[in-house]
């Protein structure tokens, strides 16, 4: 390997290790969960991908890049699922908004008996 490409997988590696460790540091530091939902989704999201493909450059094989292109792929398609349903869930459960929160664009608009959208439940029948 040529030291060209170690020194790339060791930029790669240590910018994502960078967005990894600061999504730590906003999970504890951000006020409610729905401020740290997004901080864990975005900076973790690009720390893991940076990371991978940091590993990629640097065994510089075929299947690791395979590996890490789906594994990339994989991640970045469902972690904003998973947390926009635990945004949701927590939503419907009535985790309070940050008290300096301007707009709750979503008050008013479940059913929070049906655990609905205002309007939705006739779609599913």
């Amino acid at each position: 390997m040529t030291p060209f490409l170690e020194i790339i997988a060791g930029v790669f590696i240590i910018i994502g290790s960078v967005f990894i460790f600061l999504t730590s540091i906003g999970l504890v530091k951000m006020p409610d969960i729905y401020t740290r939902i997004s901080v864990t989704t975005k900076a973790a999201t690009i720390g893991l991908g940076l990371v991978l493909l940091g590993t990629a450059v640097f065994f510089h094989d075929l299947s690791v890049y395979a590996r890490s292109i789906l594994l990339i792929i994989f991640v970045f398609m469902t972690s904003p699922v998973g947390s926009h349903m635990i945004g949701r869930a927590s939503y419907l459960e009535g985790a309070k908004l940050w008290d300096k929160t301007i707009a709750d664009d979503l008050r008013g608009k479940y059913d929070l008996k049906n655990l609905f959208l205002k309007g939705e439940e006739d779609k599913d029948k």
